[in-house]
């Protein structure tokens, strides 16, 4: 792949991926963050019960278990990224009339598991201080 087409690879991601949250089937931009930010609340408040480290915190600082902290993220988020990667691919295919993986791959995990990294991580240190 040329320079040219990498540029231009990057330009069409970034139009692309500015586009959908006003196009059809944009209320997955509002339902699949609130799945996942309701997963990792119900999960931040059983971690804090038994006052385990912040999730986000432990993947930053705690190398010996980053590895199962993420697959325990993934797990728990999995159905909604596999859901935002569909709906993603329904989405190109209807609108664009092309499929493109890494712009499905991009928005199921901003979708999916950066709102469960966020806050779960909020909503573990909170019910640890309600706890208190």
């Amino acid at each position: 792949m040329s320079e040219l087409d990498l540029s231009d690879h990057f330009v069409r991601l970034w139009a692309n991926l500015a586009d959908r949250p006003v196009e059809p089937l944009a209320f997955r931009f509002l339902l699949q963050p609130a799945v996942s930010a309701s997963l990792a609340i119900r999960d931040g408040i059983q971690d804090g019960r038994v006052k385990a480290t912040p999730y986000l915190w432990a993947i930053i600082f705690d190398a010996g278990s980053r590895a199962s902290l993420v697959r325990e993220g993934i797990r728990a988020t999995g159905k909604i990224i596999i859901l935002a990667a569909a709906i993603d691919i329904i989405y190109q295919l209807m609108v664009l009339r092309e499929f493109h993986p890494s712009e499905a791959l991009i928005v199921a995990v901003a979708l999916g598991f950066v709102p469960y990294l966020l806050i779960s991580r909020t909503s573990r240190s909170s019910d640890a201080a309600v706890a208190q």
